[in-house]
């Protein structure tokens, strides 16, 4: 099973393990030439820039099935005239057109390559308009799958939702589907049956109401937004909103959910202000003000979808009623509201060029769950969620996946990632520094995609020390480092073992009763120490193992 969703997907969670599914490790994992037209930056892909989509969809919820168009305007940056579009099966791309006239194109697995007539220069934008239908691949168990969730409510009415990080958008819409590259702005359109309601991203820009008794729902987009973010509910909905007030003005909020649910959203929801205010407080601004906030309820848990999070949460406080952490705190919130609304920041303003770099998304968003308890019950309560989340840590594949192939790595990603992150704020120990860090990261990449490298080099750069060999132990490997020590002729020596060559992470313990931190590498270093208690304990901060060599 995959290892993802907008914010919740480990294999615990699902009663699985990685074995029981038959998870390679990353030596083992075999890739095909389908990956790489899926995970790479393809030629066909690399000479014209995305900047705006306008998606029209019609949805037929009978047939199971939909048809429409995309309209992609981009810019050329190099001359070519074969460019990549990618519909996976059973869909199909039935006419391309540039300028009215129609274009040769052919299909490779689920690519389609597009032959231009027009001579393609550089600097020109131009659009191609592409027709398409079918039936989409049905999500047998959203949001893990990804697909078509096609539902009804408990009144018979349809319930239809779409949900694809990881699998891609591909899978119900022609697009460029790779993250490296955003559309500018969008405008998506869904025609649907005339008794229901269609949420989309951005803002409502207008309904119409068609001849044959079906309504089109227009939504604008007009902030840079990735292919998985983009999303279709359909329902019964009923709405109601709320202004927040936050760092730049009023916020529109606006929530649609079942309208027998509208009593219990009502009470739940209210996690949705309780969110905005700590997130802005850590992270900066909310990144979408001009597309509003939504929080749009489906059949399925939930997930990230920009200015238009999902939630199945049951109305439900921590994750379907458990606490994650084990600790209490997590059932002090709505998992999945605070959540998935943390991916606006880290997932929807920053994020990752490639899915193997996933833990960009996932370990700063499960780390903002804490952020979240700490903002509201102080920072001991924030600390006690994260390490009670270590309890869910597999340790079976590195947090990185394999790049260019569409290869997420391990679900570790979630709570070892985000123990990571509350280790370097530990050694960093600033406060001020590391909040300043995170608004800084949120500005510094706002609305960009990048490498894992590139938010690496950030905490390095702006925290003033070298955490490379703490990335690469936590990222890259399974291994836990062992704090390894000896009291032995009235000194205390010391050293990392387990762990990555030269790994040098500073850290705090108490040593007979006495706080210090120490500055273990792998080599041995010794200190003298009198008392005859011979007591060490690594403070529970910090991901480690201890190992006492007695003599």
């Amino acid at each position: 099973m995959k290892k993802y969703f907008g914010g919740v997907v480990f294999a615990f969670l699902v009663g699985f393990t990685a074995n029981a599914q038959g998870l390679l490790s990353k030596s083992e994992t075999v890739f095909t030439h389908q990956d790489t037209l899926r995970g790479s930056i393809t030629k066909e892909r690399a000479w014209w820039d995305l900047k705006y989509y306008h998606l029209d969809v019609k949805v037929n919820p009978k047939e199971k099935s939909i048809s429409g168009f995309n309209t992609v305007r981009y810019t050329v940056l190099t001359e070519n005239n074969r460019m990549q579009i990618d519909l996976q099966q059973p869909m199909n791309i039935t006419k391309v057109t540039q300028n009215g006239k129609e274009l040769k194109f052919e299909r490779d697995g689920n690519a389609f390559f597009i032959t231009l007539n027009e001579k393609q220069k550089v600097g020109d934008t131009k659009e191609i308009k592409i027709s398409f239908n079918g039936k989409p691949k049905e999500a047998v168990r959203a949001p893990w799958d990804g697909g078509f969730s096609w539902k009804k409510d408990k009144n018979g009415k349809d319930f239809i939702a779409t949900s694809c990080q990881g699998l891609g958008a591909s899978v119900w819409w022609p697009c460029k589907d790779h993250m490296y590259d955003e559309a500018e702005n969008m405008l998506i359109s869904v025609n649907v049956p005339g008794d229901l309601t269609e949420v989309s991203n951005g803002r409502l820009k207008s309904i119409k109401k068609e001849k044959d008794g079906t309504k089109t729902f227009n939504w604008y987009v007009s902030n840079p937004i990735n292919n998985y973010g983009v999303n279709i509910n359909i329902g019964d909905y009923v709405n109601f909103s709320e202004v927040f007030k936050g760092e730049k003005g009023n916020l529109d909020c606006n929530y649609y959910v079942l309208k027998d649910n509208l009593a219990l959203a009502k009470e739940q929801f209210k996690d949705a202000p309780r969110m905005l205010k700590a997130f802005e407080n850590w992270f900066g601004p909310y990144p979408f003000y001009e597309d509003s906030y939504k929080l749009v309820e489906v059949p399925y848990l939930g997930m990230e979808h920009q200015s238009s999070v999902t939630y199945g949460n049951q109305y439900k406080n921590g994750y379907l009623g458990r606490d994650l952490s084990g600790t209490g705190w997590g059932l002090k919130f709505d998992f999945i509201i605070i959540h998935e609304s943390g991916h606006e920041w880290y997932a929807n303003n920053i994020t990752y060029k490639d899915i193997a770099d996933m833990w960009v998304h996932e370990s700063f968003t499960n780390y903002s769950e804490s952020l979240f308890v700490e903002y509201y019950y102080g920072k001991d309560a924030g600390a006690e969620y994260v390490i009670g989340c270590r309890k869910n840590i597999q340790n079976d594949i590195p947090i990185i996946g394999h790049y260019d192939v569409n290869n997420e790595g391990s679900g570790d990603m979630y709570p070892k990632g985000a123990s990571m992150l509350h280790m370097i704020r530990q050694v960093i120990n600033d406060d001020a520094k590391w909040k300043s860090i995170l608004r800084g990261m949120n500005k510094t990449f706002y609305h960009q995609t990048v490498t894992g490298k590139q938010i690496q080099d950030y905490i390095n750069e702006q925290s003033g020390i070298n955490f490379n060999r703490v990335f690469a132990q936590y990222l890259t490997t399974t291994q836990i480092p062992v704090f390894e020590y000896i009291f032995k002729n009235g000194t205390f020596g010391y050293h990392w073992t387990n762990c990555v060559s030269k790994f040098d992470m500073p850290v705090r313990v108490k040593l007979n009763g006495v706080e210090t931190w120490l500055k273990p590498t792998t080599e041995w270093q010794s200190v003298k120490t009198d008392n005859e208690d011979r007591k060490l304990e690594v403070d529970k901060d910090f991901y480690v193992t201890t190992s006492n060599i007695v003599e």
